[in-house]
C-alpha cells in the first residue's frame, strides 16, 4: 500500500460511537468483498484514518499502546461487520502486542531499529504485517517438523526460498514474517522479516475458499528473495522453540485463542442480529403474526442466546486473567484452547440454528445467514485445531491425576 499518514492517535479507549460506525460501514460491502474474493482495502483505510492499525504499537512510537482486551474490543466490531478484515488486522495487533508478561518479547529479540521503524510504519502509515507459517509439504508447523523454507545467508543479505499457502492477507500486506530454517549444517528455525514488494516474491491467486474470501490467503513463492541480515529477527535452534512452547503461560499464548474465538463469536452475533430482525418481520399469512410469536421461535433464538452468553462470559472472564498482573492468575496454554474450542463450536452451532429457523431465505444469497455461517466455518481450520486441544487437555488432567499429592 502506499504511504498514507494521519496525525497521532488520542490516548484512551476508542469511542464506542467509532467502532460502531465501522462496524455499519464494513457491513454494507461485507457480500461485495466475499463475492469478489478481493482484499477489502477501503476497510483498512477506514481503520487507518481512525487511528487504528498501530493499536497495540506503544505510545512512544505513534500508537495507542492497547493491551488485549481493548484489541479484542477492536477486533469483535471489526468482524461483526466483515470478518476477514478482523483476521488480517489481528495479525498486525499481535506483532506490537504489549508482551511484558513474555520472557522475550518480540519487542526484545528483534534489532532494536528494526522493530521501531516496522512499529512506527504500522501506527502512522498504511502499513499491515502477516505471519507465513503454512507449506505445501509441512502443513501446519504446530504439528512439529522443520520448514521447507530455507534461507541461505549471503554477503548481501538472506536469500529465501520456498512455497507459503494460506498466506492471510497476502496482497495488502507490506511485510511478511516468513518462517524458515536456514542452511547451516545444523539448521536454525525463526522468523525472516521480508518487504512485500522484495524482487524474488509472487502471489499466487489460489485462495477460492468457502469463507473467509476476503482474507485472499493465497499462496506466495519465494525466490532467493533477498533480506538485509538483521532482517533474521528471531531465529533459533529447535530445541529452544520446543523449550518455549512448553513453558509458555500468559501474555502472548493467550491471543491467538482469544482473538480467533473473539473473531468467529463475532461472525454468530452479527447472524443472531440479522436473525432476529427477520424473525420479527417476516409474517406468514396462514400465521397473521410474525415468526417471532411462535414458542418454539422463541425457544431457539433463547438457545443461541445460551451459546452467545457462555461465549461473552468464557471471553470476558479469561481476556482479565490474561492481562493479570500476577503470572500465576493467568490462563495456561490448555485453558486458552479450550476457550477457542469452546466457543467457536458455540458460535457454529448458534449460526447452525439460525438456518434451521429461516429454511430456504437462510440460505439465499440474498440474504447475509449463508455467509455468517461459511464464514464461521473457517473457525475450525486455525491451530490448535480440535483434536491437538482436546488430546493436550485429556493429557493434562490424566497427568495431574497421576502424579502423587
Amino acid at each position: 500500500m502506499p504511504p498514507r499518514l494521519h496525525a497521532a492517535p488520542a490516548a484512551g479507549p476508542v469511542p464506542q460511537e467509532v467502532l460502531d460506525d465501522l462496524s455499519r460501514r464494513f457491513a454494507a460491502t461485507a457480500a461485495d468483498f466475499d463475492r469478489q474474493a478481493v482484499f477489502p482495502q477501503p476497510n483498512f483505510l477506514a481503520l487507518h484514518d481512525a487511528g487504528l492499525l498501530g493499536l497495540t504499537v506503544e505510545t512512544a512510537l505513534g500508537g495507542r499502546g492497547a493491551g488485549l482486551g481493548e484489541a479484542l474490543r477492536v477486533l469483535r466490531a471489526v468482524a461483526r461487520g466483515e470478518p476477514s478484515t478482523a483476521l488480517i488486522l489481528f495479525m498486525t495487533y499481535c506483532t506490537f502486542a504489549d508482551s511484558s508478561a513474555e520472557p522475550a518479547s518480540r519487542a526484545g529479540r528483534w534489532p532494536r531499529h528494526l522493530y521501531e521503524r516496522v512499529a512506527r510504519e504500522a501506527a502512522t502509515e498504511m502499513s499491515l504485517i502477516g505471519t507465513l507459517r503454512v507449506e505445501p509439504e509441512l502443513g501446519t508447523p504446530v504439528r512439529g517438523g522443520l520448514p521447507k523454507t530455507v534461507a541461505r545467508a549471503t554477503p548481501e543479505g538472506w536469500r529465501l526460498s520456498g512455497h507459503k499457502i494460506y498466506s492471510t492477507g497476502s496482497t495488502g500486506l507490506r511485510w511478511f514474517a516468513v518462517w524458515a530454517r536456514t542452511d547451516e549444517p545444523t539448521p536454525r528455525v525463526g522468523t525472516f522479516l521480508v518487504r512485500s514488494d522484495s524482487p524474488g516474491i509472487r502471489v499466487e491467486p489460489a485462495w477460492d475458499h468457502l469463507g473467509m474470501r476476503a482474507s485472499v490467503s493465497h499462496e506466495v513463492v519465494f525466490e532467493d528473495a533477498l533480506t538485509p541480515l538483521d532482517h533474521a529477527v528471531d531465529v533459533r535452534k529447535p530445541a529452544e522453540w520446543a523449550a518455549q512452547a512448553a513453558q509458555k503461560a500468559g501474555g502472548l499464548a493467550a491471543w491467538n485463542a482469544l482473538a480467533i474465538s473473539t473473531i468467529y463469536g463475532a461472525v454468530a452475533e452479527a447472524a443472531r442480529d440479522w436473525l432476529v430482525g427477520y424473525l420479527n418481520q417476516r409474517t406468514p399469512s396462514n400465521l397473521g403474526a410474525p415468526l417471532a410469536t411462535l414458542p418454539r421461535v422463541q425457544e431457539k433464538v433463547g438457545e443461541i442466546e445460551a451459546l452467545l452468553h457462555t461465549n461473552r462470559i468464557l471471553l470476558d472472564t479469561t481476556t482479565r486473567r490474561a492481562e493479570s498482573s500476577d503470572p500465576g492468575e493467568r490462563p495456561t496454554p490448555v485453558e486458552n484452547n479450550l476457550v477457542k474450542y469452546t466457543t467457536t463450536r458455540n458460535a457454529i452451532r448458534a449460526v447452525e440454528i439460525g438456518l434451521e429457523l429461516t429454511g430456504n431465505p437462510g440460505l439465499s444469497r440474498h440474504n447475509p445467514l449463508e455467509r455468517h455461517y461459511r464464514d464461521v466455518l473457517c473457525s475450525r481450520i486455525h491451530s490448535p485445531q480440535d483434536d491437538t486441544i482436546l488430546i493436550s487437555a485429556g493429557w493434562s488432567a490424566l497427568t495431574r491425576a497421576a502424579s502423587p499429592p
